[in-house]
């Protein structure tokens, strides 16, 4: 081929190559999305998934129909195994708490992990904070703890497994107090909830927006906060260190995956689309009125901050005697 030739057909790839480039900047779903979360309707995962679905639609970010589709078992790990099966799917998406990190880092049997599917954004930091009822005579956390001392093995607290956020902080109190009290497991929020008030266990974590509810009806009081600092409608409740607990307690985040094959053209299309979202009215009011932490990052970083967590998750099951199989 002459130099001309060579020249030309260089330049005819060269343009091959930008027109492949644009036309992949382009791509955007043309068939409804399905949003794979790991529990069943009115969980906290298929809540966001819901509100983020129809803040796309509002904010004219995603112009076809979003389906969440519920998938529990397992601790996520029967979701993160629908999830991997849609192979390179562009129109599917799933979100994901810290509870899919404990799974993969505690259960054997969780043959998929976070860690196997594309990462797209983390979006929140969820607090949480420590109630009792308010009729319960413990004003604050110490009181609960100095009881709890008194009474080894006598108190209660609802939560969730034993990997849960709300037992590792039980252990963690317990070794740095000597306190002792019982964990009572139930399978959902509003089980654990309905044990507090009906006075079967003493204490429980919560979620702040579920816990200001109860509050303001009179039936709970809030006795110290699981956060770095103090929420802002929270501004009288003391954190775990200001209370005079100075132990770390491990983020619990929630985010969006991908199937692991998915391109990445449509990866780039739903980082775009979730670091849009983010700056909306409607995305902020969410935030602010369920009092949750924007801690927004990008796929990379997101991968990232996962093997953060479950580096520091791991460290805490193993000072709390939680058996870690990875």
């Amino acid at each position: 081929m002459s130099r001309l030739g060579k020249s030309c057909a260089a330049a005819w790839a060269l343009a091959a190559t930008l027109a492949a480039g644009a036309a992949l900047a382009d791509w955007k779903p043309t068939k409804p999305v399905d949003i794979i979360v790991h529990t069943g309707p009115g969980g906290g995962s298929d809540l966001l998934a819901r509100a983020v679905a129809t803040m796309m639609a509002q904010e004219k970010l995603v112009a076809v129909r979003m389906n969440v589709l519920n998938k529990p078992g397992g601790n996520g790990a029967v979701a993160a195994a629908a999830i991997y099966e849609r192979k390179d799917d562009p129109s599917t998406i799933g979100f994901i708490t810290s509870v899919w990190l404990a799974n993969a880092l505690t259960t054997q049997e969780a043959r998929i992990t976070v860690f196997d599917l594309k990462p797209i954004a983390q979006l929140l930091l969820e607090p949480a904070v420590f109630a009792v009822r308010a009729d319960s005579p413990y004003r604050t956390l110490k009181d609960f703890i100095d009881a709890a001392k008194a009474h080894p093995g006598q108190l209660k607290q609802s939560g969730g497994s034993i990997t849960s956020r709300d037992n590792i902080v039980r252990e963690q109190l317990q070794h740095a107090t000597g306190a002792k009290w019982a964990f009572v497991s139930f399978p959902g929020g509003g089980a654990r909830l309905a044990a507090l008030l009906g006075g079967h266990v003493d204490i429980m974590v919560i979620e702040p927006q579920e816990a200001g509810e109860q509050v303001r009806a009179g039936k709970l009081r809030v006795l110290a906060q699981l956060s770095e600092k103090r929420l802002p409608k929270w501004a009288d409740v003391p954190t775990l260190k200001e209370a005079g607990f100075d132990i770390h307690t491990t983020p619990q985040i929630r985010g969006v995956v991908a199937p692991p094959q998915m391109p990445s053209d449509a990866v780039a299309y739903w980082e775009g689309r979730f670091a849009a979202l983010i700056k909306t009215p409607s995305w902020k009011k969410y935030v602010e009125e369920n009092e949750l932490e924007q801690s927004y990052l990008p796929g990379a970083q997101f991968h990232q901050s996962m093997e953060d967590t479950s580096k520091e998750l791991r460290e805490e099951y193993v000072k709390a005697g939680v058996k870690v199989v990875r």
